[in-house]
Order: C-alpha cells, then structure tokens, then sequence
C-alpha cells in the first residue's frame, strides 16, 4: 500500500512527470519541447474506411470557414460537443496534412500522439494519465508500459461520457453467509 501510495503522491521525474507540465491546472496549456520521452501508446481506434484521411481529402481544396458539415462527416456534425461553440474541425486536424493533428503552436503530431493535444486543454488530466492515475495503461511496474490514448475511452468529438447508472456495491465480507442473490430469493419463494 506503501509502494501506491509513494507512486500517487510523488512529483518530478521520480514519479514519471515531466518537469514542463508538473505544475499544470485544468485548462492550462502544456507546452512540448520534444525533448520529453516519447510514450509508448496503442493505435487509436480509427473508424474503417476513414483513415487515411489524405485518401479523399489530398483531392479537394481546403475550406477553413467554421461551418455545419453536411455531406461528409454529418456524423460527427451531429454528436459534436467538444467545446463545440469555440472549436470546430481545424483546431485539432491540420489542413493541408488531414493525417496529422496540429497543436495550437503549429506543429503536426500523429494520431499515436494525440495525448499531446488533449493535453493543451486537459493539462492536468495528461500528468494524472502519465502517472497511471488517469486512464489505462498496461506493463511492468518499473519497466516498459503502453498506455491506452485519450480517444480508447473518450470520444474526442463528444468526450463526456453519458450518464449511467452504478452497479451495487460489493457485498460485505460479513454479510456473505447471509447473502443470496435476488434471483435466487424469488426463485425459493414459489
């Protein structure tokens, strides 16, 4: 329990932080140098038949005016709540490269990067994911780790998961002896 506690609570390097984003609030911007170690990461959960995205955006001219798309990606038009009255598509995909994100600085990222550019808006979020409090990742507990990226559980065009309703809790080591599933009870009394 000691050994968890030290790995929640610890800052700096000793706890996987890196020095640039230590002190970040929500909302903060996180700034990278590229000179952090890069994060091993599982691909993101590309949607078949959409990416590569230059398979049919490389033939048509870019368009960065704000606008509801209709034709194409009306599904994503639809479900898009994301800050939705301040962002729009090209906050996020770069438009001349559409297999590239783009960070409010310029540089282009990969989809494998994507942590990075939730990371400019959810600062606080991207240390709690580096250290493992956040989100997913899998590996040894000092050795190599893959992390699962923001978009395996968040939708990055609706990230906010839908309400929904908890599972009981556990039941007590003491009441065991008198536990019986409520299927069972109806089943005994008829």
């Amino acid at each position: 329990m000691l050994a968890l506690l030290g790995a929640c609570s610890g800052s700096g390097p000793q706890s996987g932080q890196d020095d640039a984003d230590s002190n970040l609030k929500e909302g903060s911007v996180a700034q990278y140098t590229g000179e952090s170690t890069e994060i091993a990461v599982e691909p993101p959960p590309l949607t078949d038949g959409i990416f590569p995205c230059n398979d049919c955006h490389s033939d048509i001219v870019p368009n960065p005016q704000r606008r509801e798309l209709v034709d194409f990606h009306d599904d994503i038009s639809a479900i898009f709540n994301h800050d939705s009255e301040n962002r729009w598509c090209l906050d996020c995909h770069d438009m001349n490269n559409r297999d590239s994100l783009r960070l409010a600085s310029g540089k282009l990222l990969s989809f494998e990067e994507s942590y990075k550019l939730c990371g400019q808006c959810h600062g606080e979020k991207l240390r709690d994911w580096k250290v493992g409090v956040h989100g997913k990742r899998i590996g040894e507990w000092n050795g190599k780790k893959e992390y699962l990226l923001c978009v395996h559980c968040h939708n990055p065009h609706s990230p906010k998961f839908e309400s929904m309703t908890p599972e009981p809790p556990p039941v007590r080591q003491e009441d065991i002896k008198n536990y019986q599933p409520k299927n069972q009870e109806n089943n005994e009394e008829k």
